[in-house]
């Protein structure tokens, strides 16, 4: 077991983390000299900063030496290393495509993973887990046994130049029995290629939206394994596959991304209530083979649906991520200072850097969502995610709201139309500001209904129009600058503080009961940003609190922490080389009681003899991880190379929660893993309090850098400075 090896409280969901008052920045557009970012500290702010100071003295004298690397490889000795690997207090069972060693030779695959907790499959709980030579694969953790099984394979293909050219596919059920649906999504890549975003949708209906990983010259592998029974409606019956994975290749961007996508079906005792139907909410253009996402604020993502009149429960399922200009959203600036530092970095993003998406039903709110800060293997600095890549950037959660309030509404036999809109702030350039009507581009959005009717179709719900409490959010913002002696705008600090209270309740009438159905929600951001050295640094804490709650009808309750805080620097030689440094924080805490519509990831636990006992007691789940990650890149444009050193650690815990007190909670999973250079260098996993694995490696230096060729824009990476955001390359996209 390794020592000192958790830092993740039982006790609370937030993490405490210390950073220096002071980090080092060098960057003068001008004068090339060196600066120091002085780091205010706000005590109002919920999370503190990560402690780096080490790991960014090491890598501020790496990019000092970068260019001398260079020409002088061969000065910068290998990494050398000892390996220790305790024994499992489980029987692993590895995968039956095992993966090739992270740690061989500089030339092996390199082996890309998210952070999760472990699926039920019929083998039993499976996870990516290191193996006893260090490479990561999916592997079963621990045993069970199902009664059956059958494999379905869904996808077999190679998306190269593929935009605009989404994978159709049939699926026809399997003659087996199931009541679970597991996924196997694998990849392999080799070359150079930008992070991509994909989509895949049973006809209109989006089912999961994934990203991909960014791959080197040696070719990486992921595996990523997904509980989808909360969509036996669709697995039931005979579907298309719509994979929309847009990708393009050039003389530069080489790589290609060969995908397999298969599935598994079995039963298990812990059945799944599957909603009796599902209605998409897209741009519904399935039935010509084509991807069904809005792409706001170029669309009006609307439909118009009838509704089934003998609904008793219904949940409005939305998915969205910023792309493009909108990629970094929660670094933006408030409107009024997008044009301050254009001489140095171009003109910022604006519209602040708070994000609603809305769900309205007939033109009235429903329900909102602030959006998790999805941060894309090529974000910030691309060494940050190899190999572990950001929190959800494998899997993109969707966000629930609660639309049985509106059943009686709904279930009048009239068409109703269902919108999703995207908005931020738009400020007076003092203290105050509002909703903006738009936003950059772009965001893709879909949404879908899940629907449980009621036993009799002929049965009509009725009830009451839902009473509203929906006032407008409290927006409070700051923005002070400050000029050098020559007029020139040179530091730049301003806050936003947003909170939102939303309720609507009727009183609903069903076959069987009537009840009052409730839904509220709570959210709060906050977001501190500075700029110094004429924009070419930047600093921001940005904090995103919530807590929904349904009641009345079926119990649902989820309480959410987004903390992030990221410092990074662009700095421009003369000679037109640059380079990016940055030191980021990620984490995510989510906790859910009831019963949500997608998996909460207690049902694996369910399965196993050892904790079947006191699982059936929990009411709930919690989930805390910390990412802690500094990297360097730096990039020569009048040669066409780029190199660039990382190190990221994670920290991921998982339990079972009960809210009465009766049972007491319980760690279920835990893992903390660091990465050094795209080498794991420590490794420890354990379930239910038991050693699963642990590994280590005493790292001596970090090796040396890899240089390839091409260049990442900075505008793509960080949001600003020279070139152009990322192409958004998912079908259908706009401009």
């Amino acid at each position: 077991m390794l020592s000192s090896k958790r830092n993740i409280s039982s006790d609370s969901c937030a993490t405490r983390f210390d950073k220096p008052a002071n980090s080092e920045a060098f960057i003068d557009p001008n004068t090339a000299k060196s600066l120091t970012l002085a780091q205010e500290t706000a005590t109002t702010r919920s999370i503190l900063y990560p402690a780096h100071s080490f790991k960014a003295f090491f890598l501020a004298l790496s990019a000092s030496c970068a260019i001398l690397v260079w020409l002088l490889a061969e000065c910068v000795p290998a990494i050398e290393w000892q390996t220790v690997v305790s024994s499992p207090a489980f029987a692993l069972v590895k995968d039956a495509v095992p993966a090739p060693s992270v740690t061989a030779s500089p030339s092996s695959i390199l082996e890309v993973f998210q952070v999760y907790q472990p699926v039920l499959t019929p083998t039993g709980l499976v996870d990516e887990t290191v193996l006893e030579d260090g490479s990561e694969n999916a592997a079963t953790v621990a045993q069970t046994v199902a009664p059956g099984r059958c494999e379905t394979l869904l996808m077999e293909h190679s998306f190269g130049f593929s935009y605009g050219i989404p994978f159709v596919g049939n699926y026809t059920p399997p003659k087996c029995k199931f009541n679970r649906v597991s996924m196997n999504f694998t990849v392999t890549s080799k070359g150079r290629q930008f992070d991509r975003l994909a989509l895949m949708y049973f006809g209109d209906t989006e089912v999961w939206r994934t990203s991909t990983a960014e791959p080197t010259a040696n070719g990486i592998r992921w595996e990523y394994i997904k509980d989808m029974s909360e969509y036996l409606y669709f697995w039931n019956s005979p579907q298309t596959i719509i994979f929309d994975l847009g990708n393009l290749i050039d003389d530069t961007y080489t790589g290609a991304f060969n995908t397999t996508l298969s599935a598994t079906f079995f039963t298990s005792q812990d059945t799944v209530d599957p909603a009796s139907m599902i209605i998409p909410v897209s741009a519904r253009k399935g039935a010509s083979n084509a991807a069904s996402v809005f792409t706001l604020p170029a669309e009006n993502a609307t439909n118009t649906v009838a509704f089934p009149r003998n609904a008793i429960r219904a949940v409005f399922s939305v998915s969205a991520c910023g792309q493009a200009t909108e990629e970094f959203w929660w670094s933006n600036v408030l409107q009024s200072d997008v044009s301050t530092f254009v001489p140095v970095v171009g003109t910022l993003y604006g519209y602040s850097p708070f994000r609603e998406v809305q769900v309205l039903i007939d033109g009235q709110l429903a329900g909102v969502h602030w959006p998790f800060p999805v941060i894309f293997t090529g974000g910030v600095v691309p060494g940050l995610w190899r190999p572990i890549v950001g929190i959800d950037a494998f899997d993109l959660r969707e966000h629930e709201i609660d639309i049985t309030p509106w059943l009686p509404v709904l279930s009048d036999g009239r068409e109703h139309t269902f919108e999703i809109r995207v908005v931020g702030i738009v400020d007076d350039g003092k203290s105050g500001g509002s909703l903006s009507e738009s936003v950059g581009s772009s965001w893709l959005v879909t949404g879908k209904i899940f629907v449980w009717l009621d036993s009799d179709s002929k049965s009509i719900t009725t009830g009451k129009a839902p009473t509203t409490h929906l006032p407008q959010p409290t927006i409070s913002l700051s923005q002070s600058l400050i000029q050098n002696s020559t007029g020139a705008n040179e530091t730049l600090v301003y806050t936003t503080d947003v909170k939102r209270s939303i309720s609507i309740s009727s009183q609903v009438t069903t076959q069987n009961k009537t009840f009052l159905s409730t839904w509220t929600q709570s959210l709060s951001v906050t977001n501190y940003g500075k700029f110094i050295a004429f924009g070419a640094v930047q600093q921001n804490n940005h904090t995103t609190t919530g807590l929904d709650q349904s009641a009345g009808g079926t119990s649902y309750k989820s309480s959410y922490m987004y903390p992030l805080y990221a410092n990074s620097s662009y700095i421009v030689q003369p000679s037109g080389n640059f380079t990016i440094e940055a030191d980021l924080m990620l984490g995510l805490d989510l906790s859910f009681q009831g019963k949500p519509v997608f998996p909460t990831g207690l049902q694996p636990f369910a399965q196993l003899p050892r904790t079947a006992s006191f699982v059936s007691g929990f009411s709930g789940t919690s989930l805390s991880t910390r990412q802690n990650g500094t990297a360097f890149y730096f990039g020569a444009p009048s040669v066409g190379v780029s190199s660039g050193f990382g190190s990221t650690a994670q920290e991921f815990a998982f339990r079972g929660v009960d809210a009465s007190g009766a049972v007491v909670d319980k760690e279920l999973y835990y893992r903390n893993v660091e990465a050094v250079n795209s080498t794991v260098v420590r490794d420890f996993e354990s379930l239910v309090g038991s050693e699963v694995r642990s590994y280590e490696v005493p790292v001596k230096n970090t090796g040396k850098p890899q240089f390839v060729k091409g260049i990442v824009s900075p505008k793509a990476a960080i949001g600003r400075g020279a070139g152009a955001p990322e192409q958004l390359l998912v079908q259908g996209g706009g401009t």
